[in-house]
């Protein structure tokens, strides 16, 4: 329930090119969020992609402590927010989650930012 494996994160570069030309996406500060509905049988219900910009962070160390920071925040939350809203109507997305802020957030109000964004993401997926 509460892991991460490998099969959930988005590698497909097909898919990430369809999902930054064909998605829809919105801001929910610190985050960008792009997803889009595919067809295509996956295992889970959400493949993921995390990023973080090197013009913005230009070192490695920086970057890695922000993606885990949301990793582990999206890890946590994802089956109550995601999973059982998709799993009932029984459609896939995959889903592109940027950080845009200046600086590196501590935990806490990353992980406040993912519920709202979370929230957010699964109130678009229902209109």
């Amino acid at each position: 329930m509460y892991t991460f494996k490998k099969e959930e994160r988005l590698c497909n570069k097909r898919l990430i090119d369809e999902l930054f030309h064909n998605g829809s996406s919105f801001l929910c500060y610190p985050f960008k969020a792009s997803w889009l509905f595919i067809d295509e049988p996956l295992q889970f219900p959400v493949q993921i992609l995390f990023a973080v910009s090197k013009k913005r962070f230009k070192r490695a160390i920086d970057r890695n402590l922000i993606k885990r920071r949301m990793r582990e925040a999206y890890r946590l939350h994802k089956q109550l927010y995601l999973y059982d809203k998709l799993s009932r109507t029984e459609k896939k997305i995959v889903l592109s989650l940027g950080y845009i802020g200046k600086e590196i957030a501590p935990y806490d109000l990353t992980e406040k930012k993912m519920l709202k964004l979370l929230s957010q993401l699964s109130a678009e997926l229902t209109k």
